[in-house]
């Protein structure tokens, strides 16, 4: 191929779109850039990619630096999301960031350090780079993927109850849910059983706990209809 100036490749990252449900909240994680470009603004943790990684073992390195998650035993999903390749979207030149989604239930950002938090994604602050659009992306990702599979189990607990479990749905939907016809149609899916245990809270009766029949991403034969 001819070129009429010299090439010169984009700089490749990889960046960490990380989503917990916490306080009935979907929430994200977060860290304040130490450095220009976007000093002192929140951003999704993420950074270059070093030649001889592959975007993956990049992404480990350069998240368990930055906010001190692992990659490989904090989070019980991780998938490359998609690739953002807009050219002005880094002050500094051309840069593509492979994007990836990460979930769990019990993930937490340090208590010793205020510049590394979970953000409820319907009340975001001011975002670097295009991170805003980008985790309206991810969330738009797992709304669509809940609604023909299993992948609400990487936000629950191994057991829950029912309530839990539409509280879930609710909080990455961004929207209630009839209480009924969630129920009815949840288990007539027949991904989740009774562990035969119950759970309390407060005053209330005894709920039943439920667990997910495989602890896998399993895909829904029949798609999840979820009426308001």
């Amino acid at each position: 191929m001819q070129y009429t100036s010299p090439y010169i490749a984009p700089t490749l990252t990889v960046d960490l779109v990380a989503f917990r449900v916490r306080h009935d909240r979907l929430e994200v994680l977060l860290h304040q850039r130490p450095h220009q470009p976007f000093q002192g603004e929140w951003a999704l943790p993420g950074g270059y990619n070093a030649a001889g990684q592959t975007t993956q073992q990049a992404l480990h390195d350069i998240v368990l630096r930055k906010v001190g998650l692992d990659t490989t035993t904090d989070l019980r999903y991780l998938e490359q999301l998609y690739t953002v390749d807009s050219v002005a979207r880094d002050p500094r030149g051309h840069a593509v960031s492979v994007v990836y989604l990460g979930l769990g239930q019990a993930i937490e950002a340090p208590t010793d350090n205020d510049s590394i938090a979970f953000w409820p994604v319907d009340d975001l602050p001011s975002l670097a780079y295009d991170h805003a659009e980008i985790i309206h992306y991810g969330r738009q990702r797992l709304s669509n993927k809940l609604g023909y599979s299993t992948l609400a189990a990487s936000l629950l607990a191994p057991q829950f109850t029912l309530s839990q479990l539409q509280t879930t749905y609710e909080a990455v939907l961004g929207r209630a849910l009839d209480k009924r016809n969630f129920r009815k149609r949840i288990l007539q899916l027949n991904i989740i059983t009774e562990t035969g245990q119950t759970w309390r809270s407060g005053a209330h009766r005894p709920a039943k706990l439920y667990r997910f029949l495989n602890d896998d991403l399993t895909t829904i034969s029949t798609p999840l209809s979820l009426p308001v």
